[in-house]
């Protein structure tokens, strides 16, 4: 390997792929995306400290490895466990507990998806974590994988026109309820990807900071919500393909924009978000929510025109 020098660090899964001599950034063997050089040189500094090797190391362009799932299309990471499913058992009783998560929520347009995905505590697909981690070549194979893989899994949606009466905290929820009624067996308690929990009461929740990246089922729940969104915006895009849907699944983009200017929203626009305040000659077609008090409700994680 060039005489570079690769010990295993304690706490990280390993490989060994031939990587020296070369940039280290490419997500898969055909090219894909690459990494920032930042998060390169902050993983290499990392594990430098954490194995007590010197650095630099080896020859110039020499990276420390990751596991197999990098090289498979994924970020570094560590993998998705069953702790807090596990944890859950042992202190609420459950014995079905699903995992949930959300793709949609900051898009222009479109519905928001939520999936929930039972998995029990089976050692997961090789290579799982959370959808955004991995290239789209990996997290279509995955999701075949994993539809198959999972014990049970429903997808719940609430539309662009849901989101714009209630806004995006109730369409959350109302997702989410469908993706759990959905299910062949109710689950006992949820584990829900994120800090809030918009489920609330009669759900059992445990809440969990980027449980899509630490908790099994919620890591497959991400990437099946993920993939199944993204077709279903391709589709709806297709008679609107100056808006990008195909690449940008309804996010903000330079390409989004650029559409949003010239022809102004398409049927599946939301039109209770900021963007609209940028597009003079489209803010007239703007839905404001107002409560009962006459305040209009803050904006739940909307990106404006200027993203």
């Amino acid at each position: 390997m060039n005489g570079c020098v690769f010990d295993a660090v304690p706490a990280m899964t390993m490989y060994r792929p031939e990587m020296c001599g070369s940039e280290w950034g490419a997500v898969d063997a055909e090219g894909g995306d690459r990494l920032a050089d930042g998060f390169a040189a902050a993983a290499d500094r990392l594990l430098t400290r954490a194995s007590g090797l010197p650095a630099p190391l080896g020859e110039p362009g020499c990276r420390w490895p990751f596991r197999a799932a990098y090289a498979k299309g994924a970020m570094p990471y560590e993998p998705p466990t069953h702790a807090v499913e596990r944890s859950l058992r042992a202190t609420t009783g459950a014995k079905i507990v699903a995992g949930v998560d959300e793709v949609g929520r900051g898009a222009w347009a479109g519905p928001v998806t939520v999936c929930a995905a039972v998995t029990g505590l089976r050692r997961p697909p090789e290579g799982l974590t959370d959808s955004k981690l991995l290239t789209v070549k990996r997290r279509d194979a995955l999701d075949r994988t994993l539809r198959d893989w999972v014990t049970s899994y429903a997808l719940g949606h609430a539309s662009h026109e849901e989101i714009d009466r209630l806004g995006m905290t109730a369409a959350l929820r109302l997702a989410a309820v469908r993706a759990l009624e959905g299910l062949p067996v109710r689950p006992d308690a949820v584990i829900l990807d994120g800090k809030h929990d918009y489920l609330g009461a009669p759900w059992r929740v445990r809440t969990v900071i980027k449980g899509d990246q630490s908790c099994v089922a919620v890591a497959a729940a991400s990437v099946i919500a993920k993939v199944y969104r993204d077709k279903m915006m391709a589709e709806l895009g297709a008679e609107h393909a100056d808006f990008g849907f195909a690449d940008n699944a309804g996010y903000p983009s330079p390409v989004h924009r650029a559409a949003l200017e010239v022809r102004g929203p398409t049927p599946y626009h939301r039109l209770s978000w900021a963007y609209l305040d940028a597009l003079p000659q489209w803010r007239h077609l703007k839905k404001v929510r107002n409560w009962a008090d006459g305040s209009a409700p803050a904006i739940e994680g909307q990106l404006g025109f200027d993203f």
